[in-house]
C-alpha cells in the first residue's frame, strides 16, 4: 500500500509572495521525504482550489480510493479550521464517496513553531545574549476566536521564560474583542515600560496584507528589530510532516479499534 497523499491547504492571498512562499514550503517537504506525493491548494484567491485538486486526487478505475491527509496550513484552530475547511472537505466526501479523507490537526501549538521563529529571530541580527536586553512583540495576524487567542498568549507566557525581557502579544489589526493590541501599541506598551529595544517577531505562515500590517506597525512604532515570516524554514516543513504523520496514526488506531 502507497502512503496516502499529503494536501496542504493554505489560505490563500491576492499578494503573490503568499503562494510562492507555500510552495516553498511544501517543496521543502517533499525534499525531506522524496516519495511522498505532496498536492497544495487554497481556500481562496489562488489555484489550484481545495476542490479541484480532490477531483483529481478521485480514482478513476476500479480499484480502491485513494487516501488523502488534508492538512490545514493554519497555526491556530480558529474559523479556518474549524469551519471552511471542514465544510470544502464535507462536500468532497459526498461529491467524491471513493476518495478517502482525513483531516489533519493544524500546526499549532508545537515546540517546532519556536524554532522556526527563533531562527527567524536570529537570522534578524538577535543573539541569545540579546535577550536580556530586548523586547518581543509576538505578532499575529488576528482573530476573534477564544481558543486561538488562548493558544497564542501561552505561547507568549512560554517565551517569556526563554531569556526575554519582555513578551507582548499582538495582532496585525485593530484591537478585537478579547484579542491583543495593534503591533505598534505593543511596541509602544514596552517602550513605556522601559525596555530600550524591540523585537518584533510576526508570528504568520507567509506574507500577504495582515502580515504587512504587522510590517507598517513595528516600522510606526520604531521596533529595533524587524524579523521575517515563518516561511519556508526547515522546522516549519518538519512540523508538517509530523502533522501528516499524527493523523496516519490516528487513521491506523481508529481501522484497529
Amino acid at each position: 500500500m502507497h502512503a496516502p497523499v499529503l494536501l496542504v491547504i493554505a489560505h490563500g492571498s491576492r499578494d503573490p509572495r503568499h503562494a510562492a512562499t507555500v510552495h516553498a514550503l511544501t517543496a521543502r517537504v517533499r525534499s525531506l521525504r522524496p516519495g511522498l506525493r505532496v498536492e497544495t491548494a487554497f481556500l481562496d484567491f489562488n489555484a489550484p482550489s481545495v476542490p479541484r485538486v480532490l477531483e483529481r486526487l478521485n480514482p478513476r478505475g476500479a480499484s480502491g480510493g485513494e487516501e488523502v491527509v488534508a492538512l490545514p496550513l493554519l497555526l491556530t484552530r480558529a474559523f479556518h479550521a474549524k469551519t471552511d475547511i471542514p465544510s470544502v472537505l464535507r462536500e468532497a466526501r459526498t461529491r467524491l464517496p471513493r476518495l478517502r479523507i482525513r483531516q489533519a490537526g493544524v500546526l499549532g501549538p508545537s515546540p517546532l513553531l519556536l524554532t522556526a521563529l527563533e531562527q527567524r529571530l536570529r537570522e534578524a541580527g538577535v543573539t541569545a545574549a540579546d535577550r536580556r536586553s530586548t523586547g518581543l512583540v509576538l505578532a499575529s495576524a488576528g482573530t476573534t476566536d477564544p481558543e486561538a487567542i488562548a493558544v497564542i498568549a501561552e505561547i507568549a507566557r512560554e517565551l517569556r521564560h526563554t531569556g526575554w525581557c519582555a513578551v507582548r502579544p499582538a495582532f496585525a489589526s485593530a484591537n478585537s474583542p478579547g484579542g491583543f493590541p495593534r503591533t505598534a501599541d505593543a511596541v509602544r506598551a514596552l517602550r513605556a515600560d522601559g525596555v530600550d529595544r524591540v523585537a518584533v517577531a510576526p508570528y504568520v505562515v507567509a506574507p500577504g496584507r495582515l502580515p504587512d500590517r504587522i510590517v507598517a506597525g513595528a516600522a510606526e512604532a520604531g521596533a529595533d528589530v524587524l524579523s521575517e515570516v515563518l516561511g519556508a524554514s526547515p522546522a516549519l516543513a518538519r512540523l508538517l510532516l509530523a502533522r501528516y504523520d499524527e493523523a496516519r496514526a490516528d487513521r491506523a488506531l481508529t481501522l484497529s479499534a
